[in-house]
């Protein structure tokens, strides 16, 4: 199951929202702001990024700017605190499943969400529909 952290104000959100329903991929949502991201969600982020935390942080966000930390600097769980306590320091959406992550909408790299086997039986698709009318 692809979990999706969101927030309402966010258009990448909904352009994330409405490409996954659009595909017909399920999904359960969550609003970052209306229910508080956890410890382990925010472990499991993590874990899940090539860059660590500077894959996740929202440098366009006023409160990157207003607390002007090195997060370098901060252990794990100052960081999570952080997170916890002003969840706009994280970029949206966020999108994570079993083996991939995504932060931020990328029309092309959202599609790897789609199981391999419709990904192929739709590559097939277009190469009968070239052979017919191309």
């Amino acid at each position: 199951m692809i979990k999706v952290y969101t927030s309402p104000s966010c258009t990448s959100c909904r352009k994330a929202r409405a490409w996954l329903q659009e595909n017909r991929l399920d999904f359960e949502e969550k609003n970052i702001f209306a229910e508080p991201i956890s410890e382990n969600e925010i472990r499991e982020i993590l874990a899940a990024t090539n860059g660590g935390v500077e894959d996740i942080i929202s440098t366009r966000s006023k409160i990157y700017e207003k607390l002007a930390i090195d997060f370098n600097e901060l252990t794990l769980k100052q960081m999570i605190v952080l997170f916890k306590q002003y969840p706009s320091l994280l970029r949206r959406p966020i999108l994570i499943d079993e083996k991939r992550i995504l932060i931020g909408f990328n029309e092309d790299e959202i599609r790897s969400f789609v199981p391999r086997e419709i990904r192929s039986v739709a590559r097939k698709m277009i190469y009968m529909q070239n052979s017919i009318f191309g």
